[in-house]
């Protein structure tokens, strides 16, 4: 009987949420929830890791979120913290929370390619793939009837930032689904090119990861990501649209020029 209702409220949730590319969703979470969940987490992770002291950088990221941002609908300002890291890594929040790793700078070599890993990561957050995993985790290991408190529980803390796109920092690994990847690509590309930053530089951004990988051991940002060629071959796929919206927005006068 309880899977029979479980399969009805998954199918009922299914039919009545979708993704913004339209794709259907099963979401538990109020956005509330999941704005507080981003906000402790983020809290933890400023307490737990160094945080970059250097004015250039700090500022230089945060020219390149905010041009980012300006795009959003309500847009408003997103807190954006440079961790000191040789990390490769960047991540986005729920209650407008970007964390980027020093380590990514090496490899996005350019604005356009920070506004790639940081768009990607927006993009997450705006399909509330984050409320999806959560949602997920809850339906398959505490049930229906504990999901409204399972926020509330050390018990899930854990997993549940790993829901947030925080696996490697917490060392609990829950990668996104290749559908939410490839919803994170789509619009990630089509926000950084509304922004006036050249979404070609999205591919050479992944190339440049593909390079960056040393032995059995990847950049972070890679262990939770599809392989670096299947990348490329969606983004290329997606690049003429995302090259009409860029040529748009620089008729429009967006020009970003975030210097490091």
């Amino acid at each position: 009987m309880r899977a029979i209702l479980l399969a009805l409220l998954l199918g009922s949730l299914t039919a009545c949420v979708q993704s913004p590319t339209g794709r259907s969703q099963v979401l538990l979470f109020s956005e509330n929830d999941m704005q507080r969940l981003g906000e402790q987490s983020f809290a933890q992770l400023k307490e737990q890791e160094t945080v970059s002291k250097d004015r250039a950088l700090n500022g230089y990221v945060q020219c390149v979120t905010n041009q980012l941002v300006a795009e959003l609908s309500g847009g408003g300002q997103w807190e954006v913290v440079l961790f000191d890291s040789n990390q490769v890594n960047a991540f986005a929040l729920p209650g407008g929370k970007v964390g980027v790793y020093t380590g990514l700078l090496r490899v996005a070599n350019t604005q356009d390619q920070l506004a790639a890993v940081i768009g990607h990561e927006i993009a997450h957050v705006l399909a509330r793939h984050s409320n999806e995993r959560v949602s997920r985790t809850q339906l398959a290991n505490i049930g229906l009837s504990a999901a409204d408190t399972a926020l509330g529980q050390s018990g899930i803390r854990q997993p549940a930032m790993a829901a947030l796109g925080l696996g490697v920092q917490v060392g609990y690994l829950l990668p996104y689904g290749r559908e939410q990847e490839a919803e994170a690509d789509r619009l990630g590309l089509e926000l950084m090119a509304r922004a006036g930053f050249d979404p070609q530089q999205a591919v050479t951004l992944w190339r440049n990861m593909a390079a960056a990988e040393s032995g059995n051991q990847p950049p972070e940002l890679l262990s939770t990501h599809p392989s670096h060629g299947t990348r490329i071959q969606g983004l290329s796929t997606l690049l003429p649209q995302a090259s009409n919206l860029y040529m748009q927005a620089r008729a429009q006068g967006k020009q970003p020029a975030c210097a490091r």
